[in-house]
């Protein structure tokens, strides 16, 4: 029997890298003819993890993380006919059975088949199915002739993977972001955050045409990663005003669109920017995004919160400002991603050297047993990406 290893949320702010059980093409008691078992070639480290990291989700102890994966098919059940053993595939972290009536409307975020408690799946995530996570060697992919997407040339493929390896989440869902907040060319964008996500998503806005792209966050390391790659930045620190902060780049203190890559443990900013404060990136965008704009909402937003300040914040109730937003009639798009509804254009995108991704994410390879350390750099606001590669299969 082969061996496998994987990374297991044991407390908060404790990760372990355990001997897990080898993966079957099962699901249950019964046989999972339409999966594929994969040996892992990368699995990255998400913003979204860290959230049950630090204890602010009900995720239980011993749970498989990771939902960024790309691998090798290294066997496939009877009923897989259009991917084969030995392809090179990226898998969306959303789980879809490609059947149900929002898998037909490619709203594969919120499959009705594979999660017994609520619309949508993912791997190595609470609340989301129950399914075994992929920072591991090995893990199984179900549907897989409809998830996965393969790469068309496995040599090009691994001379990219950096970048090919961000396809699984962050990249579509930076996409995302921008897509339905109406990026295109000419905005005038605000991201707020500049981890992974914020900075896929400032790349993704210049990918779509966007005139300036203005990016906020608290840590000095990633503004300069978002400058590297021609955006302008906001220190949220600063006791100088968001909108004031705005008009100093561009002349006027708001903006045609504006995406939420923070989420529910946002702080608030200038002197409240070392408090908790889950509804400021939302107000805030209200406040500086023009009449008639959009607002993307990426940024993970949760339905229990045991960390939280407040009663109401522990069951994801937050003080917005509503009103704010119809009356300047803001469109708002929330929730996951649906990953292969952009996928194949992206990779597209990076192989034709449309965009570098992992250049401007600041991609880190790093060994599996080295997980925990990542986890640990990556909470202390470290601007980097860290991809995981557990059979030192990436290439230097």
């Amino acid at each position: 029997m082969c061996q496998n290893h994987g990374v297991a949320y044991i407390k908060p702010g404790v990760v372990e890298v355990q001997s897990i059980e080898y993966p079957k093409l099962a699901l249950g008691d019964r046989k999972c003819h339409h999966g594929v078992i994969l040996q892992i070639v990368s699995t990255n480290i998400c913003g979204s993890d860290q959230h049950m990291v630090r204890g602010r989700t009900t995720a239980p102890a011993g749970l498989v993380l990771g939902h960024e994966i790309t691998g090798l098919v290294i066997e496939a059940g009877r009923d897989v006919e259009f991917i084969k053993e030995g392809d090179l595939v990226s898998v969306p972290f959303n789980i879809a059975c490609g059947r149900c009536r929002n898998c037909k409307a490619g709203q594969t975020g919120i499959c009705l088949n594979v999660n017994p408690s609520r619309p949508g799946a993912a791997y190595g995530y609470v609340d989301m199915g129950g399914w075994v996570g992929g920072q591991a060697e090995y893990v199984m992919v179900p549907y897989a002739d409809f998830n996965l997407l393969k790469f068309p040339d496995k040599d090009q493929a691994m001379a990219k993977i950096r970048d090919l390896t961000l396809l699984s989440d962050i990249f579509p869902t930076g996409y995302h972001g921008a897509v339905t907040a109406g990026v295109g060319p000419g905005s005038i964008v605000y991201v707020a955050g500049a981890g992974p996500v914020g900075l896929a998503c400032a790349a993704s806005c210049h990918l779509l045409g966007a005139a300036v792209v203005i990016v906020g966050d608290m840590i000095p390391e990633r503004l300069e990663q978002a400058k590297s790659f021609g955006c302008e930045v906001v220190d949220l620190r600063k006791e100088i005003s968001l909108a004031d902060q705005i008009a100093a780049i561009i002349g006027v203190p708001e903006v045609d669109s504006a995406v939420d890559c923070v989420g529910f443990e946002a702080h608030g900013h200038g002197a409240d920017a070392g408090t908790e404060q889950p509804a400021t990136v939302l107000n805030a965008a209200m406040t500086i995004t023009r009449a008639g704009g959009a607002i993307g909402i990426p940024g993970l937003y949760v339905t229990g919160d045991p960390g939280a300040a407040t009663e109401a914040a522990k069951e994801g109730n937050l003080t917005i400002r509503i009103g704010l937003g119809w009356a300047k009639s803001h469109s708002f798009y929330t929730g996951q991603c649906p990953v292969m509804k952009y996928h194949r254009q992206l990779m597209n995108a990076i192989l034709y050297d449309k965009i570098q991704i992992a250049k401007a994410v600041n991609v880190e390879v790093i060994s599996l047993d080295k997980a925990p350390k990542g986890y640990q750099d990556f909470d202390k606001g470290a601007a980097k990406k860290f991809v995981i590669d557990p059979h030192g299969l990436i290439p230097n």
